[in-house]
Parts: C-alpha cells; sequence; structure tokens
C-alpha cells in the first residue's frame, strides 16, 4: 500500500470576502495518489494566523469548516494541514476578510446629573475579539458632537467619562467600534443612543455696575454680581477683569465690589460662580470717560550750565483747576520739589536727573512723562603726557599718549593733535588715549589736545608737548694709530664710532682674551670717542673691540681687531751690534787657540 501527496489545496466558500452575520465555509481538499484502492485515514487540521480553530479524521478527500455566523474576528490567515501515515502536507494561506462589525451594546451610569458631575458610559462588543478602538459620542442640540476615542488591546469593552458643562440640557450619548483590517479601518454601526437629562444647580450669574457701566474718571463705581442657587454650600462667586481678580465670596448669593473709576478700569469684567465642578459666566463692558488729560511738564531747558537757573512749567491743555506737584524720580522714590505749577531753581551737577509733574482732580492723580535734564559743569584745562611718563620715544617704536581732564560733567571729547593735524577724536568720561604707532625722524614732535562737553564755555586746550626722538646705535666700528703694528713702548689711538646714534652714547673698549676685559670706557655727546693707550708693551698683543649703547638701544659691538706689539728701530740695532760682537769675540778667542795649538 503505497501512497504520497499531490496537492492540499484550501478554498473559502462562498468567497474571500463575507459581510458580518453571514455563513461561510473554509473547505481543505488533499489530493492523495495511491497504488491500489485502499482505504486511508487522513487528519485534517485548520489554523487562522497560525493558531488551531479546526481538526478532523476522515478517509474522504475533503474536510468541510463550517462558520454558521461570520464575525470580524473571523478575518484573517487560514491555512490547512492533512497528515496520513507519517506523511504530512500544508496547503498555502488564503486571507478572508469578515466586513463590518457587531452593533455596540452602550450604557450610561446615570440617567439625571447636575451641571460639573460627569457621566460614566460602557461600550461593549460582545461578539468582537481584541484588539478593538472605541468611538464614544456626546451630542448636544445645534452643535457638532464631541468624540472620544479609546483603544483596548485585551479588552472587548471600554470605559470612558464625560464632564456635563454650562448650557449642556439634555444630552444623548452614542458609541461605534473599529478594527484595522489590512491597513483599512472597517467599523461597527452605531449603538443605541442613550438619553442623559441635566439639571442647573445655579443658574447664570446677573453681573450689574451702579451708576451705570458709563461712568467718568473720579466717580465711584458699584459692581453688584448675583445667582439663585439649589444649595448655598461650596459655592462661590469670583470678580475678575482680565486675569486680575478683583474679589471673592463663598457660600453666598451676592459679591459686592466699589472702587475710584480710573481710565485703567475700562474693560471687561467677568463674573464666575462655581460650585464643585459647575462653573457659569457673565460678562460686562464698562466705558471710564477721561476727567482731564495727562500734564505736560516743560522746562526752559534741559542742558543747563552749572549755576544757572532752570525753570519748570507743568500744565494741563484746556483745564487749570488742579492741585499740581514737580517731583524729581529717584530709585528709592519720587522725591518732591514744590506743590506748584512753576518751578524755578539755580542748578548745580548733582540736580541733573529724570523730573516729572502730577495732577490731581477729585482724587484721580495723573503723572506727566519725565523730561531728562543733564547740569553740566565746565571741563578743566586737560593735561597731555605721556603714559611710560619719559617725554621720549625710540625712532620707529609707537608713542602713547594721555589726555585727561580732571573737572567737567561727561561726556567729555577729546581731540589730539600732531602739530597743527587732527588725529583722533574720542569722547569718554575723564580721559582718552592716543597712540602715535610709528615715529619717524623727521616728524613733528609737539602734541596737544582739547577737551570740550556740552557746557556753554567750550574748548580748553593743553600745553604742548614736546617729545624727544631717540635713534637707536648702528653699526660700530674700532680703529687704532698705528694700524695693527705697534713698536714697544710707543703711544696707541683706538678709535670707537658709530654710523647713527641719538647721544650722548656710552663707549667701552675690550680685549678678548681667555674672557672680555674691560679696559676703558667714556659716555661722549658726540659719535666716536679715542682712548689714548700709552707706553705699548710685547703682552699687550691681541684682539680688542669696543661696544656702544644709549638710551634707545642696547650694546652694539664691533668687529674685533688684532694688535701686534713688535721692537723698536734702535731695539733691533742693540741686539744685532750684541750678536755680532758675541760673533766677533767667539772668532778672535778661535783664532788665538788655532795658532797656539800650531806653535806648539
Amino acid at each position: 500500500q503505497v501512497f504520497t501527496f499531490n496537492t492540499v489545496d484550501i478554498k473559502v466558500q462562498p468567497s474571500v470576502k463575507v459581510k458580518n452575520g453571514a455563513p461561510m465555509a473554509i473547505i481543505c481538499h488533499a489530493d492523495i495518489i495511491k497504488s491500489t484502492d485502499f482505504q486511508l485515514e487522513r487528519n485534517f487540521t485548520i489554523s487562522k494566523d497560525r493558531k488551531l480553530v479546526f481538526m478532523t479524521v476522515s478517509d474522504k478527500a475533503d474536510a468541510r469548516y463550517e462558520i454558521p455566523v461570520a464575525k470580524s474576528s473571523d478575518t484573517g490567515e487560514y491555512e490547512c494541514t492533512v497528515e496520513a501515515d507519517g506523511k504530512k502536507k500544508s496547503s498555502n494561506s488564503v486571507g478572508v476578510w469578515v466586513a463590518g462589525m457587531t452593533k455596540p451594546i452602550l450604557t450610561a451610569d446615570k440617567k439625571d446629573v447636575l451641571e460639573g458631575e460627569v457621566v460614566k458610559l460602557r461600550c461593549e462588543l460582545p461578539e468582537e475579539a481584541p484588539p478593538l478602538r472605541f468611538v464614544f459620542r456626546k451630542i448636544k442640540t445645534n452643535s457638532t458632537p464631541k468624540e472620544k476615542e479609546i483603544d483596548e488591546a485585551h479588552a472587548n469593552f471600554s470605559v470612558v467619562e464625560f464632564s456635563v458643562e454650562e448650557g449642556d440640557n439634555i444630552l444623548q450619548f452614542d458609541c461605534f467600534g473599529k478594527r484595522l483590517v489590512k491597513s483599512e479601518w472597517d467599523r461597527s454601526e452605531h449603538s443605541n443612543k442613550t438619553l442623559v437629562t441635566v439639571k442647573e444647580p445655579f443658574t447664570k450669574p446677573t453681573l450689574i455696575t451702579r451708576p451705570s457701566s458709563n461712568v467718568t474718571e473720579g466717580d465711584q463705581i458699584k459692581f453688584e454680581c448675583s445667582t439663585v442657587a439649589a444649595q448655598m454650600r461650596d459655592i462661590e462667586i469670583i470678580l475678575q477683569k482680565t486675569r486680575t481678580i478683583l474679589n471673592s465670596v463663598q457660600d453666598e448669593k451676592l459679591l459686592k465690589y466699589s472702587t475710584v473709576a480710573t481710565l485703567e478700569d475700562s474693560g471687561e469684567y467677568l463674573c464666575k460662580v462655581e460650585q464643585r465642578g459647575a462653573s457659569k459666566t457673565t460678562k460686562l463692558n464698562v466705558v471710564v470717560s477721561e476727567l482731564f488729560p495727562k500734564p505736560t511738564l516743560a522746562a526752559s531747558m534741559t542742558r543747563v550750565d552749572e549755576n544757572k537757573e532752570l525753570t519748570l512749567n507743568c500744565s494741563i491743555n484746556g483745564f487749570r483747576r488742579a492741585n499740581f506737584s514737580i517731583v524729581r524720580k529717584n530709585s528709592n522714590g519720587d522725591l518732591p520739589l514744590k506743590n506748584s505749577r512753576i518751578l524755578t531753581m539755580r542748578v548745580n551737577v548733582n540736580d541733573t536727573g529724570s523730573y516729572t509733574c502730577k495732577a490731581e482732580v477729585k482724587g484721580i492723580v495723573k503723572e506727566s512723562k519725565p523730561i531728562r535734564i543733564n547740569v553740566y559743569a565746565p571741563v578743566s584745562k586737560p593735561t597731555l603726557s605721556v603714559v611710560s611718563s619719559s617725554p621720549e620715544v625710540v625712532l620707529g617704536k609707537p608713542l602713547q599718549l594721555i589726555c585727561h581732564s580732571v573737572m567737567g560733567t561727561p561726556p567729555i571729547t577729546f581731540t589730539f593733535y600732531k602739530g597743527n593735524e587732527v588725529k583722533k577724536r574720542v569722547t569718554n568720561d575723564t580721559y582718552a588715549v592716543f597712540l602715535d604707532e610709528n615715529i619717524r625722524l623727521n616728524d613733528k614732535r609737539g602734541y596737544k589736545c582739547d577737551a570740550r562737553n556740552n557746557h556753554s564755555s567750550g574748548v580748553k586746550t593743553s600745553n604742548v608737548l614736546n617729545v624727544t626722538v631717540i635713534v637707536p646705535i648702528r653699526d660700530a666700528s674700532l680703529g687704532t694709530v698705528p694700524y695693527r703694528e705697534v713698536e714697544v713702548g710707543s703711544d696707541t689711538a683706538f678709535l670707537c664710532s658709530v654710523k647713527e646714534g641719538s647721544w650722548p652714547i656710552d663707549f667701552k673698549f675690550f680685549k678678548k682674551t681667555d674672557r672680555e676685559v674691560l679696559l676703558y670706557e667714556k659716555r661722549e655727546y658726540s659719535d666716536r670717542t679715542i682712548w689714548h693707550k700709552k707706553t705699548m708693551k710685547r703682552q699687550d698683543t691681541g684682539t680688542y673691540f669696543c661696544m656702544a649703547s644709549n638710551r634707545a638701544s642696547g650694546a652694539v659691538r664691533s668687529h674685533p681687531i688684532t694688535i701686534s706689539v713688535i721692537l723698536a728701530a734702535w731695539q733691533k740695532g742693540v741686539i744685532a751690534a750684541f750678536v755680532l760682537t758675541a760673533i766677533a769675540g767667539a772668532g778672535t778667542v778661535a783664532l788665538w787657540w788655532f795658532l797656539r795649538r800650531k806653535k806648539k
């Protein structure tokens, strides 16, 4: 008895897309080839989304899984597996979509509620399996329903709460369910509508003003806000303007508030009544007319010389009957100066500041825009000096000058001059700095500065500062007379000179041995100096050099020269005569000795 599986197929009746509530069947067919006609039992299993949903044993080629009432939870991927005598074969999978969902059931925890309370709703899809999405709707007459969506991953029902607000009289609620199938939303029909009746815990508040909502500055304005409530416990009345709470009462049905009207009191007022979660509001617009305009402060001048008179005048356009006062603004508070329209005073620099005037009519006080008064003391004659304190500068180096005025109200404008040419202007408090970056030999040496501020006295000019330009030493050289060879006992003149350099110059002469030995030094107001060395000796032979320095540079060294001290001519003659005499004497002795020996 030999057999083999040819194919295993799966199909859906009536189709792969079935309407919710309609019957459907999953049919599994096993095509088996046998060597002879013998009976073979087959084990059929049908799974949905890899979970077993049907199993049967039969010797027939087909197995049928009947679903009399299809639900959306039957949507999924179906697969059939057939096993016979140790052999197994599976079909391809087939997708089934049960379109539509069962009608949900909606229940509410109460039928009658008060404003501010909440209604708890429960929506259930009895024959559906999660995951599901529930949509709850709160329906009011002549308004768009409010919706809340809740996803349930593990239940076929959901619970939600809706708050009951002001104006909710008769409410209706319903719900429906949704399921995501193949990237599309499948949704149920709407549930039954649940009716909820709303009762008012208190009436909408009444807000009135006395004498009216149109008043003038300085008038007394009174606000009254009231409500009618079934219970006064936990009730609160609040009066506010924009975001400012003006007054509030608790456990009372009437709120009162009064004030003296100002222009700032114009605007919208709101009366709010709250009790537990319920809230109702009433708005009222109040217009406050201007009693008189803001005063204007005028000054005889805003820039004043020290010890001059200043007059401040306060006025109201088209209005004279007011109580005026002139004050000076201060960080510690306003400083009253005079209760009058006009103030005249002789000023000093300490009077610099901001001034305003105030006007009062019927208890309403208004203040003018501030005026800035600046009092100036004259600048003193400035002093110009070099920052390094020495009125000297090295050629090619920068020169930094400072111009300073001891007295004078800032800001002060400083102007620097080189000769008669303006080089720089700086505005500062008491001093300014000028940098002349490259000093040349032929530059004008006279510098000056002037200073001025807003005082009427004008410009003050410093004395002229003359600056000395110091030229650094350049190219020191050394020479001798006689040159290089000197007879013993004779005198030698050493000449050290420079090509360029400001006086005085310090000259130094050295002899180089195993160390450098200073022989002579001198300060000269010249570009050269001579050192006379008397009676040269043989030990004076050697290498010599000189060094030159001034205030502008360090020591500049000359090239070395070598001096040889030799014998004088007469000394050479004496030595020659002595040598010749010695030779002649020696010859005479030798001749005498030779003749004597021959005689013998």
